[in-house]
């Protein structure tokens, strides 16, 4: 899976102008609605909630990647926010959030969806990598970054 067949560069914000969870994960819907990725950005929004309130999406490293699922989504589409500082997101690491990647898919895609938090997740570990992100300053370069670690899919 190329990441960059699920975001375009309008799809990440730097920075965010929100500054908790809750917000992030509005602000991040709202901007894949904007793009046109989401026709219900309500249910989407609830969808994502409900499953950060189940579970933190704070993966540690300074990493989130919230997700869910929900009807009317047309295909998997992911959208990246960086917090104009790092955040509390109670992640399971117990450091603040520095990148907030969010994930929302149809509800038949599931191995998509599986495939897509894999490979965000492994990008992630590495920590030349990280460090480069989170100093990134803004979407063009998040973006840019991102393109130098896909192959062409």
């Amino acid at each position: 899976m190329n990441l960059l067949d699920i975001l375009s560069r309008d799809c990440i914000r730097a920075p965010l102008q929100a500054t908790d969870k809750q917000a992030v994960i509005a602000e991040l819907v709202g901007v894949l609605a904007a793009a046109g990725k989401v026709q219900d950005p309500k249910s989407l929004r609830e969808a994502v909630w409900a499953r950060e309130c189940t579970k933190t999406t704070g993966i540690g490293h300074g990493l989130a990647i919230p997700h869910g699922k929900c009807p009317g989504m047309g295909s998997l589409a992911m959208a990246i926010g960086k917090p104009a500082e790092p955040m509390e997101f109670e992640a399971i690491d117990g450091q603040p959030v520095r990148l907030v990647v969010l994930l929302a898919s149809p509800p038949d895609k599931t191995s998509d969806h599986i495939h897509a938090l894999a490979k965000v997740s492994r990008l992630m570990v590495l920590g030349a990598f990280r460090e480069r992100i989170y100093s990134a300053s803004s979407a063009e370069e998040i973006y840019d970054l991102l393109q130098s670690q896909e192959k062409p899919g």
